[in-house]
């Protein structure tokens, strides 16, 4: 079913949230990723609230929606997202990268908060995803396994042999987004190491793969639930984002890839995220 007009605006209105949260967190931490995930907010948002199937009564049954961060260091985003479904209280996100925390500079597994598996060394994120893919599948249940990824960590082989396996087995149950915008830490993908058309390679491994604008909220849905009528192939949601979307300052901009803004730099980000929502 087609998101309703009010649905798309609250959607809008908590991946702003969640970009508020994010510059908070690496602020209050002095350090982390603010670019990465500010850029992934809009299908983060609509992933998390509209498909994945996570919430603090059923975190720890077995065939739930799995979501696997592959991309680790923009968990900020994924702790934003958290907090917006229940699972963790809002306040404990100021304890981003603290000592005792469990939120930690990379996702760390800890099912009571619904983090399903510690990710940080770029390209197992979608191994681990397919595995899960591949365990609900013999075991008959319905659940599905969601991956988010990146243009830079496809530069990394093991993504392919991955990439190689889900199609093999048919894992029509698994489903990856990978952020595409064109900055990595040492700064153009394409100058880096360019991965070219991720949704072509994608396709010719076998899997459903698309290309969707990542800020549109309605697409994003769209190809989420397309995914979810694939009954034979995994699919690839190449979803083309800008870095540090919503924040004049960081948008495109390799710099801030990780870096944390000062005290004026956060004051001007969430007064650029408040203008853009009125």
């Amino acid at each position: 079913m087609a998101l309703t007009r009010d649905r798309v605006d609250a959607l809008r209105a908590t991946a702003r949230e969640v970009r508020e949260d994010i510059v908070r967190m690496v602020h209050a931490a002095a350090c982390g990723h603010p670019g990465g995930p500010l850029g992934m907010a809009d299908f983060m948002t609509t992933l998390f609230l509209e498909h994945l199937d996570l919430t603090p009564e059923n975190r720890h049954a077995e065939d739930r929606d799995r979501f696997v961060l592959g991309n680790g260091h923009t968990c900020a985003g994924y702790y934003a997202l958290l907090a917006q479904k229940g699972l963790l209280d809002r306040e404990q996100l100021l304890t981003f990268r603290k000592m005792g925390s469990p939120l930690q500079g990379h996702p760390h597994r800890n099912l009571e908060l619904g983090i399903d598996f510690s990710t940080g060394s770029l390209g197992n994120g979608l191994s681990v995803a397919a595995g899960m893919a591949l365990g609900a599948k013999m075991s008959g249940w319905s659940s599905r396994i969601y991956c988010a990824s990146s243009d830079g960590e496809s530069q990394e082989g093991q993504i392919w042999e991955a990439a190689t396996s889900a199609a093999h087995w048919g894992l029509s149950n698994l489903t990856v987004i990978v952020d595409f915008n064109d900055i990595q830490i040492d700064g153009r993908m394409r100058d880096v190491m360019d991965v070219r058309d991720l949704r072509a390679k994608y396709a010719a491994f076998g899997w459903h793969a698309v290309e969707i604008d990542g800020h549109d909220v309605v697409a994003i849905d769209h190809a989420l639930c397309e995914a979810k009528a694939e009954t034979e192939r995994p699919s690839a949601i190449v979803a083309r984002t800008t870095i540090g979307k919503g924040v004049s300052f960081m948008e495109d901009q390799s710099s801030w890839h990780g870096v944390a803004p000062n005290d004026e730099q956060l004051a001007q980000a969430l007064e650029d995220l408040a203008a853009a929502a009125s």
